[in-house]
């Protein structure tokens, strides 16, 4: 910022009233949360890219003038922990230099504070009367950011530098004029300029609409105030979290959680979570984590810090402001080199994936913490489809999506089918836009029977997606995916949910050869070709014998559980129905006959 800003921003503070007002702090916390969803509303209704208008991989929020958060949309809770870190490479480029009408980008992990290159973050500085009153901020998932494959998100680039293109924190407006040749430069890059530009603008339109709202708070309530109240929010969360965490018990609590490869060997790739709580205080530890990786799966540390701070969030009421107060009171420790702290150039293009597993590793560690409140391992985005390739005129297209299961089951009740977890919040997007903008057919979307972990309260089934391509000779199908070697985890007695796969089928009228492929992979889609995506079932919590047999009969009638399932893992025994394969009633002297035996067996095996 100017000198002259710096200035007004020191006298503002000096003069800020030192009496708090609890009822204004109450108003003015409500009105920074829905400025930032007024934001994210922004984007959703001028975004280009139905991975960021249908999908909503974007998240807004609002920022100070020293780079803390104050608050974030209702879009990506795994998001909320980079922005600050982001923030912070901005203010060291520009502060002395900022001005009114301004916007930053960056999308660098390695010299920006991102988190992976599609990811564009954009900053708008917020004057009032001269004043440096913080940041509007957004970030959007690009569909395709240039580099080697398609869609940004391949698993198989060994350096950043293959990855796409490059931003430091750059100016793109300055003093309200777009710099055309960045922006050229930009489209130039990308194989959908048209989108990529729509999209970059339309996070740029939301930090617009936030300053524009928070300059309104401005004049109502006068800089001071504003700043100072900015100022309490952060502390009177930090004082909130650390209080709640001072409810807890102390101690610490380990948890590892593994990914199947890096799809240049066959290693498995550790996530070790060590949680460690002491007074009103969180310490969530990553040592012992594998070493970074050749395959683009790495995690950039802003991202991991990310993530702890989304999963701890998720054992926390649910009252509690989400900005940099809460985070505070947390701390995350990671060795640089690692799998969850790579450095550069490791490749991180599909740190996605990583984060889904670094997210199912903190949680197992709450979960030893915190055994009646934390649920079993869903199924997260571990898919990530993208199918590429140039029409008959030679316009590029590029599908992108990232698919999402199901959660696992929880202490008290049963789980959420066809789901999304609750770090990402991410929507799937519908058949009918992809067909429409695609040269693909979606043939079939729908749960996986007896995928789900059995338990006392069932984990969730798992999906399926299927793509056959119909509008051109040939595309480039990449996938990264993972649980193929390791299942999502049960909780206290609860069963493993089902392995994911991957499966293609030719092209041939009549082909029946279905091969299964690897979690990690690219190759050739041919026309006619159907490619299969198959999502790992959430893990169950609890002993399944446990399971209200009537519940075991519904998911039967659902067709979430097959009556053999149900006698195998439940030991419920369903008379046959009158109709064909419709389930009947229960058996309640076969079920209590059953169960009776697998407890048995269970005995004569040792098991409890």
């Amino acid at each position: 910022m100017s000198s002259s800003a710096t200035s007004a921003t020191s006298s503002a503070v000096a003069a800020a009233p030192s009496l708090r007002d609890p009822i204004r702090l109450e108003l003015l916390k409500n009105a920074f949360a829905a400025i930032s969803d007024e934001m994210a509303a922004t984007v959703v209704r001028t975004a280009r890219s139905y991975v960021i208008k249908e999908a909503m991989d974007f998240s807004t929020g609002l920022i100070d003038a020293r780079g803390n958060l104050i608050s974030q949309g209702l879009c990506l809770p795994m998001h909320m922990g980079s922005f600050p870190p982001t923030i912070e490479t901005v203010l060291a480029r520009f502060e002395g230099d900022m001005h009114e009408g301004d916007v930053y980008i960056t999308n660098d992990p390695y010299t920006g504070g991102g988190t992976h290159l599609p990811d564009i973050y954009v900053f708008k500085p917020i004057f009032h009367e001269g004043v440096l009153l913080g940041f509007s901020a957004a970030i959007g998932h690009q569909t395709d950011i240039g580099g080697r494959v398609a869609g940004g998100n391949a698993c198989d680039n060994t350096e950043i530098f293959q990855e796409g293109l490059r931003l430091p924190p750059v100016r793109l407006f300055d003093k309200g004029q777009l710099d055309v040749d960045l922006m050229a430069i930009l489209q130039l890059n990308v194989r959908l300029p048209d989108k990529v530009h729509g999209d970059v603008m339309a996070t740029v339109s939301a930090c617009t609409r936030g300053e524009r709202a928070m300059q309104a708070l401005a004049r109502r309530y006068g800089v001071a105030v504003l700043q100072a109240e900015m100022d309490h929010l952060l502390d009177y969360t930090e004082r909130m979290t650390r209080a709640e965490l001072a409810t807890l018990a102390d101690g610490e609590w380990a948890f590892e959680d593994f990914l199947d490869d890096d799809g240049f060997t066959e290693d498995a790739i550790r996530i070790r979570c060590k949680v460690v709580k002491k007074g009103g205080g969180l310490t969530v530890d990553f040592s012992g984590s594998s070493a970074q990786v050749r395959g683009s799966i790495n995690l950039p540390i802003s991202m991991t810090q990310s993530c702890t701070y989304a999963c701890v969030r998720c054992i926390m009421d649910a009252g509690l402001p989400t900005n940099s107060g809460f985070m505070r009171a947390i701390k995350v420790i990671a060795e640089p080199g690692t799998i969850v702290y790579p450095t550069t150039p490791a490749p991180v293009a599909a740190r996605g994936l990583t984060a889904m597993r670094a997210t199912e590793a903190i949680w197992g560690a709450l979960a030893r913490m915190l055994p009646a409140k934390v649920f079993a391992c869903g199924a997260q985005g571990d898919f990530g489809v993208t199918i590429a390739g140039y029409d008959r005129e030679q316009q590029p297209f590029v599908l992108l999506e990232f698919l999402f299961g199901t959660w696992g089951g929880r202490p008290n009740k049963d789980t959420n089918d066809g789901l999304s977890s609750l770090a990402v919040n991410y929507s799937n997007s519908p058949v009918e836009v992809v067909e429409t903008e695609q040269p693909l057919r979606i043939e079939a979307y729908g749960f996986r029977m007896d995928s789900g972990g059995p338990g006392k309260h069932r984990g969730g089934v798992g999906m399926m997606r299927s793509y056959r391509l119909t509008g051109v000779p040939e595309a480039v199908l990449q996938v990264r995916s993972d649980r193929q070697k390791f299942q999502p985890y049960g909780l206290h007695g609860g069963h493993d949910g089902a392995f994911a796969a991957n499966f293609l089928t030719g092209a041939a009228v009549g082909s029946t050869g279905r091969t299964q492929l690897p979690g990690k992979f690219m190759r050739t889609l041919l026309k006619g070709e159907l490619y299969e995506a198959v999502l790992a079932g959430g893990g169950g919590w609890g002993d399944p014998l446990e399971r209200d047999p009537a519940a075991v009969l519904d998911d039967v009638i659902d067709g979430k559980v097959s009556a053999d399932a149900a006698w195998r893992d439940y030991g419920v025994v369903i008379e046959p129905g009158q109709a064909a394969g419709r389930a009947g009633r229960l058996d309640d002297a076969a079920t209590a006959a059953r169960r009776q035996d697998l407890r048995a067996a269970r005995a004569m095996r040792g098991e409890g």
